[in-house]
């Protein structure tokens, strides 16, 4: 079983950065794929960014340049670097971890992330 906790969410102004972290805890982190993803009030979760156990990443086309994902398999920990943040950017933040298998899924509780002036 994996605990995720996700920290590093606030209120940033338009056109400024976060690094959200994701610590993982439990064992094996090295063999899940992981990602983040947000949820915008009134919308459906969705998917931000991914990386699997080689460190291949996949980005939301609404993200791509801004977003960088990248993992720590030492600290297990996985980092969501987010430049040049829009409005639309708004939402909590989860970071979700997947067995190889795909049969595991497991999420952490959301950190919020608010962009305005």
């Amino acid at each position: 079983q994996v605990q995720l906790v996700e920290s590093g969410g606030g209120l940033v102004q338009p056109g400024g950065s976060l690094r959200l972290s994701c610590a993982a805890s439990g064992s094996a982190f090295g063999t899940y794929a992981m990602g983040w993803y947000r949820q915008a009030p009134g919308k459906q979760r969705e998917l931000v960014a991914a990386i699997t156990t080689s460190g291949t990443t996949n980005y939301a086309d609404s993200v791509k340049g801004r977003v960088t994902i990248s993992r720590d398999n030492a600290k297990n920990t996985v980092y969501l670097q987010v430049n040049s943040l829009k409005p639309e950017d708004t939402g909590v933040y989860y970071c979700n971890a997947r067995s190889k298998s795909g049969i595991y899924t497991y999420w952490g509780q959301g950190t919020q992330v608010t962009v305005s002036s």
